[in-house]
């Protein structure tokens, strides 16, 4: 049963940091281009980050880029987001997500290219 599961989630002040896990099983993950995506209360599911399946690409949102860092871990079953200087326009629910297929050289920044999602991991920011 493929599974993903994301944890490290949390209150913080603006101008804080969290790092966020999402550790996969089921399948091999190392594989497969890694994303994270975020929904804020009323608002549609957004692209955040992506990291290709062997780690030597990433790509981000104009949004978070220079404050946020995708990264995998040494296993390559479990990606990490490591968020830096946090703002309250941050809150949201954060969703790790598993592409369709595997050794795909693109960064995907749609939902809809990626077939397995975890069940997120609240972030607040407070101000």
């Amino acid at each position: 049963q493929v599974q993903l599961v994301e944890s490290g989630g949390g209150l913080v002040q603006a101008g804080g940091s969290l790092r966020l896990s999402c550790a996969a099983s089921g399948r091999t993950f190392s594989s497969y281009t890694m994303g994270w995506f975020r929904q804020a209360p009323g608002k549609e599911r957004e692209f955040v980050a992506v990291i290709r399946w062997n780690g030597d690409s990433t790509y981000y949102a104009d949004s978070v880029k220079g404050r946020f860092t995708i990264a995998r871990g040494s296993a390559k079953n479990t990606v990490y987001l490591q968020m830096n200087s946090l703002k309250p326009e941050d809150t949201a629910v954060y969703y790790c997500a598993a592409d369709r297929v595997a050794f795909q050289m693109d960064l995907p920044a749609t939902p809809g290219r990626y077939d397995y999602w975890g069940q997120g991991t609240q972030v607040t920011v407070s101000s």
